[in-house]
């Protein structure tokens, strides 16, 4: 029985593998798809945390654009406490880009460190390497952020997605940050970069919204700038401390007269009132534009801890409710949430779920993610995959290790006597590409 099993597993890998698939959310930037140095790999962020778990000094992310200074401080002083985090799949993770990509099967120690980096740079300045990467993981398109676009180059391979303004994400100590992410933008020309997830230092604006009026004329003026047509959607995130709820004009001009004492209570109304009007302008174009969110993520420390609130679903239904012209793509950081969310998406005929984010992101709650998605939901509203990824290397290996996880929740399946082989395999191309190029448009274009 157990060889019987083994061979349907493996069948299974085998028939996946060859399943073309779509990313439909990374942070890859066509100036550097693939990584620069051993740095990109081993201090991927989701690495980093954990490293600094086990005792590593520093926790935050590496500068973009680090000097060979600040690399070469930052992986000396992760290298002791790599035999710490070796039981976890993120270093499953690096095991998987490091043997197969190039071929080294060694331990990273400070002797040897170097001549891996090397190695990784050699491979980085190759133009053709990105490329094979994605075709060695089969993933024949991808979402991007649209400010990091450039000339276009590698429109053939991507997709974009408009990450500006996010006016439901909260900041630690800075109540009127709902407020101040619509003004930031009412100051520019054309869409930019959004504004860090722990933001420490704002920069001063010259066009405050200091009314409702301004606060509409923002919004109008932020909705105008969206690139609708060169992007498929706009990432968001939808914070679970906030309070959603209806808010009116008075209320809202009250609570911006109170600005300088503002309190959660006021954020919560800033909050309820900015996204509703966004919402209400973006739905007009919803047959051009999704709305995509990540959801049970609030900040911790350095980085993020998964959190979500009950009340914070519901509202959310509500919302989405409200807005049935404009399509609405969840990415999920709380694997207790899945379940209630599937609820959701069962219901709403506008909303779709979208892979294993984040926290989200181990084999064990992605094989409990994927088995209740496929119990729960047709094929046309789950997104199979996609991997947050800021170099291709570690699409390669998120990929891997989804396909590998699919495989196993499929043979159970299939054990069970729920689907055939071929209703298995079926199944799996259309959540890996099938519906990412339908709700998302998602196909080979000119931009």
């Amino acid at each position: 029985m157990t060889n019987a099993k083994d061979r349907l597993l493996t069948g299974l890998e085998q028939d996946l593998k060859a399943l073309p698939m779509i990313d439909c959310h990374t942070h890859l930037n066509p100036k550097h798809l693939s990584s620069r140095g051993l740095h990109d790999i081993l201090l991927y962020h989701m690495a980093i945390s954990e490293l600094h778990s086990a005792g590593c000094p520093i926790g935050t992310r590496l500068s973009d654009d680090a000097d060979e200074k600040e690399i070469t401080n930052r992986i000396e002083e992760a290298l002791p406490f790599l035999d710490k985090v070796m039981n976890t799949s993120i270093m499953w993770g690096i095991r998987i880009i490091l043997s197969e990509l190039y071929d080294w099967h060694e331990p990273i120690t400070s002797k040897n460190w170097r001549k891996l980096h090397a190695i990784i740079g050699e491979h980085a300045a190759e133009a053709s390497w990105p490329r094979k990467v994605m075709r060695n993981c089969n993933v024949i398109r991808a979402s991007t952020e649209w400010f990091l676009r450039g000339d276009g180059s590698y429109d053939d391979l991507f997709d974009y997605s408009l990450e500006w303004a996010f006016f439901s994400r909260t900041q630690q100590n800075q109540n009127d940050i709902p407020l101040y992410e619509l003004e930031n933008t009412w100051q520019m020309e054309q869409a930019s970069p959004a504004l860090p997830v722990t933001l420490k230092n704002r920069p001063s604006v010259a066009m405050p919204v200091n009314n409702v009026e301004d606060v509409h004329a923002a919004v109008e003026h932020y909705c105008r700038l969206i690139p609708y047509g060169k992007v498929v959607s706009t990432a968001q995130h939808i914070s679970t401390d906030i309070d959603y709820r209806k808010v009116s004009e008075d209320e809202m001009a009250e609570t911006i007269r109170n600005r300088q004492d503002a309190t959660t209570y006021d954020r919560d109304i800033y909050a309820s009132y900015i996204l509703r009007a966004f919402l209400e302008k973006l739905e007009k174009h919803g047959r051009e534009i999704v709305y995509q969110f990540s959801l049970g993520a609030e900040p911790v420390g350095d980085g993020t801890g998964s959190r979500l609130a009950q009340k914070t679903i519901q509202q959310l239904g509500e919302i989405i409710a409200s807005c049935p012209r404009l399509h609405f793509q969840c990415m999920l950081a709380s694997r207790h949430g899945n379940q209630s969310l599937c609820t959701l998406a069962r219901e709403l005929p506008n909303l779709s779920l979208a892979g294993y984010w984040w926290h989200n992101f181990f084999p064990d709650i992605i094989r409990q993610i994927i088995s209740e998605r496929l119990d729960m939901l047709p094929i046309n509203k789950q997104v199979g995959f996609f991997s947050d990824a800021y170099c291709v290397e570690w699409q390669y290996a998120k990929a891997k290790i989804v396909r590998r996880i699919l495989a196993e929740s499929l043979a159970e399946k299939i054990c069970r006597g729920q689907y055939s082989y071929e209703q298995a395999v079926a199944i799996s191309g259309y959540i890996l590409k099938d519906t990412a190029e339908q709700l998302l448009g998602m196909k080979k274009k000119s931009h």
